[in-house]
């Protein structure tokens, strides 16, 4: 038997890290994968990167990733836009040249042997760019490009914040959702719930399980981390949280 723990888009959120890691440590798995987007847009950067280095597991890299290392202007079309700069601007300047140097081994793609013929291809959004998601309502036109060359049993993706388990032909698609900005659109509302989620996958003879798991955090602490910490615009990053 082999069994795989998959989690994404930790963005600067250590205190979520840290329960859905006690949580998939109790799963014993037999490998750690994470998919990116570590660092920018939460109050410990630092804190978030160097708990994942500690699991000294396979890391790919995400789009926030890529541009903590070399920080380019956004284009600001409202205040809401500004303050997100700021906020990831704040911690791309907290790394030092180590975390930088330990950003750039994340890799593009890596593919796992699952045994008896089966695959499983990892990347941030669509295996062919960061930048490309994967959604429900993806067409299957737009599905067959981002998996052209792709012959795997299971793509798993980060990138949306949103878990999500379809088929495309013969490949299935998952998204683990988010540890630590999770998203939950409510009357055309995104918030951030108070939960930190993840995937396992268990890999026994003929048969492949695939579970979407979810762990509840301290919201409260995660506040608390932005006020603790000298992040710009701390209340306005936790209006975003439902406590």
């Amino acid at each position: 038997m082999m069994r795989i723990a998959i989690f994404s888009d930790i963005h600067g959120n250590d205190v979520a890290f840290e329960t859905a890691l006690t949580a998939i440590k109790e799963e014993k798995p037999d490998q750690i994968v994470c998919l990116g987007d570590v660092v920018v847009s939460g109050p410990q950067p630092r804190e978030a990167l160097a708990r994942l280095q500690s699991l000294n597991c396979s890391v790919i890299v995400g789009n926030t990733d890529d541009w903590v290392l070399s920080p380019k202007p956004f284009t600001i079309r409202n205040e809401d836009d500004q303050k997100l700069y700021e906020v990831e601007l704040w911690a791309a300047e907290q790394l030092t040249d180590t975390d930088k140097a330990f950003i750039r081994t994340f890799q593009p793609t890596i593919e796992l042997d699952l045994e008896n013929g089966r695959s499983l291809l990892c990347c941030h959004g669509s295996p062919r760019s960061y930048n490309e998601g994967i959604f429900a309502d993806t067409p299957a036109e737009k599905l067959a490009e981002y998996l052209t060359d792709v012959n795997v049993t299971a793509v798993f993706s980060g990138h949306t914040h949103v878990p999500l388990l379809r088929r495309h032909k013969n490949t299935l698609l998952v998204n683990p959702g988010s540890v630590g900005m999770p998203f939950l659109q409510i009357d055309g509302t995104v918030i951030n719930p108070p939960w930190a989620e993840y995937a396992i996958i268990t890999a026994q003879d003929d048969q492949l399980d695939i579970s979407l798991r979810r762990v509840a955090v301290d919201v409260t602490a995660v506040i608390q981390a932005a006020f603790d910490s000298n992040m710009p615009h701390a209340k306005w990053w936790a209006q975003e949280w439902e406590i």
